[in-house]
This record gives structure tokens, C-alpha cells and sequence, in this order.
């Protein structure tokens, strides 16, 4: 039994940055109608962002945590600005081939520097340790990675379906030429957008450097299954995403437990079972 727990605790945390990395994905998707490909290297970027901040300029975890996400959300508003504005209304294919591009380059850039082999980040001090449950022992680090990514999913979800501000970036995005006639900046909102799912993927970066080292291709090992986890929850969907997210790291412990052959592929199985039942996902609404 202490086996079957720690594989659903591995899979809380993989569920962590599923949940975290597709929430991203599916509001640049649900908002911008851009599949971003460069989600992975983004993600991979906020990992090393959290590195440099330790090692040249002295800066803690915590420091990362808020940091991080703000400069690599900065590079992905000026990746939007300077090239995806330009895509605007054609074939999600431009954007695909663009955003895959793009994370060749970053990728093939890290790797060149620094190597494929991965970098050490330090647990925080106030993390360090474990605490026993009975049943199983808990390291605080793995628990803070669960609880912290649930609640920026949950907050997320909140600025974006119940404030102004989400009204706002909705609107901008689903009806530009009538938020002009309110005077609002509509470009500058439509950056706002892909920055704050860039931030989400920095910040999951951020959360993943102490457990599973910095690696520049930490995000291209995950961003497939996360694109399965988007596809399930339904593409655009932001509940859906954050649900699909955990669940499917649940999912894929237990199968660990269970049947460890088939563990990296019980996703895609998954998500070829939900098309054939409903094509927009559990979650997706017909365009």
C-alpha cells in the first residue's frame, strides 16, 4: 500500500504541472486561437529564469516564484507583439509551425550552453523534510507543489471567469471591434493574454526545478501529454483544463501501480476514448 500511495502522490504532482501548463495553453488557445507549441520551452525557461536568479544574482525560491513568471511572461508579450500578431486570422497551422519553431530554437540554445544533462536547484529550507501521515510519509516540498498549483488554478480561473478584467480579455478577444468602441486597448490586452499563460508555464517551471532538476528538454518531454490533457478537457476550456490536469496525473500513478507498461501511453488512450464519445472533449462547447 505505501507503494500505491507514493505513485498517487507522484501522480498529484505530474497532475500539478499538467493542470498548471494546459490552464496556460487553454487560454491562449480559448482566447488567442493559438495552439502554442513553444508552451514546453517556455515552461523550460522559467526553470532556468528560477537557476540564474539563484546563481548570479543571490535571489531565493521565493524570489523565483514571483520573478520568473513576470520575465518570461515579458519575452512571450514581445514573441506576440513582434511574430504571432502576424498570424492573426489565418489557419491555426501558422501558428502551430511558428510556435514549433520557436521552440526548436530556444531549446537547440539552452542545449548549446548548457548541455543536456540537468542543473541541481535546492529545495527552500522551509520546504525541506517530510512529515508523517501513517499510511504514508509526505515530503512537504512534493505537498506545497500540489496545494500552491491548485490554488493559482483555482485563482486563475476566477480572475479570468468572474472579474472585470476577465470580462475584459474575453471580450477583446471574441468581439475586438466593438471593445474599441469602449475605448479599450484591444492589442494591448491580447498580450496580456498569451503573457499570462506564459507566466502560468514559467511558474510550473519554477515549481518543477527542484524535483525534477533544470533540463532544456524538461518541456518538450511534457508537452505532449499536456496537449492530450487540453484535447480531454475540451481545447479553450480553463475548469476543464485544471479538472482533466489532476485527474489524468491520478490516473497515470495508479497505472504506474498497477500496470507500469502501459503508464505513458494511458493518456493517449484516454484521449482517443473521449474523442470517439465527444469530439470537443468533456468539457469543449462546439465552435
Amino acid at each position: 500500500m505505501q507503494a500505491l500511495y507514493a505513485q498517487l502522490l507522484v501522480g498529484l504532482i505530474n497532475g500539478s504541472f499538467y493542470a498548471l501548463l494546459s490552464l496556460g495553453l487553454a487560454i491562449i488557445f480559448g482566447m488567442l486561437n493559438i495552439i502554442n507549441f513553444a508552451h514546453g520551452a517556455l515552461y523550460m525557461m522559467g526553470a532556468f529564469c528560477a537557476y540564474f536568479l539563484l546563481s548570479v544574482g543571490g535571489l531565493s525560491y521565493w524570489w523565483a516564484l514571483v520573478l520568473a513568471p513576470i520575465v518570461v511572461g515579458l519575452f512571450g508579450i514581445l514573441l506576440e507583439r513582434t511574430m504571432l500578431q502576424r498570424l492573426a486570422g489565418l489557419d491555426h497551422l501558422y501558428g502551430l509551425l511558428l510556435t514549433f519553431g520557436i521552440a526548436l530554437i530556444l531549446q537547440g540554445v539552452f542545449q548549446n550552453y548548457f548541455g543536456s544533462s540537468g542543473l541541481p536547484y535546492a529545495i527552500p529550507d522551509l520546504l525541506t523534510g517530510g512529515v508523517n501521515l501513517g499510511f504514508m510519509y509526505l515530503p512537504i516540498y512534493r505537498g506545497w507543489v500540489v496545494i500552491f498549483s491548485l490554488a493559482v488554478c483555482v485563482a486563475t480561473w476566477f480572475v479570468i471567469e468572474r472579474t472585470k478584467f476577465g470580462a475584459y480579455l474575453r471580450a477583446a478577444t471574441e468581439n475586438p471591434t466593438l471593445v474599441r468602441a469602449f475605448g479599450i486597448n484591444v492589442p494591448r490586452m491580447i498580450a496580456l493574454t498569451y503573457g499570462l499563460g506564459v507566466g502560468l508555464a514559467a511558474l510550473a517551471g519554477v515549481l518543477s526545478a527542484p524535483i525534477n532538476q533544470v533540463r532544456p528538454l524538461m518541456g518538450a518531454d511534457l508537452i505532449i501529454v499536456v496537449f492530450a490533457v487540453v484535447v480531454i478537457g475540451g481545447m479553450g476550456s480553463i475548469m476543464g483544463s485544471i479538472i482533466t490536469g489532476f485527474t489524468l496525473g491520478v490516473i497515470e500513478g495508479l497505472t504506474k501501480y498497477l500496470y507500469p507498461e502501459a503508464s505513458n501511453t494511458v493518456v493517449f488512450v484516454l484521449m482517443v476514448l473521449v474523442l470517439l464519445v465527444k469530439p470537443t472533449g468533456l468539457t469543449g462547447r462546439a465552435a
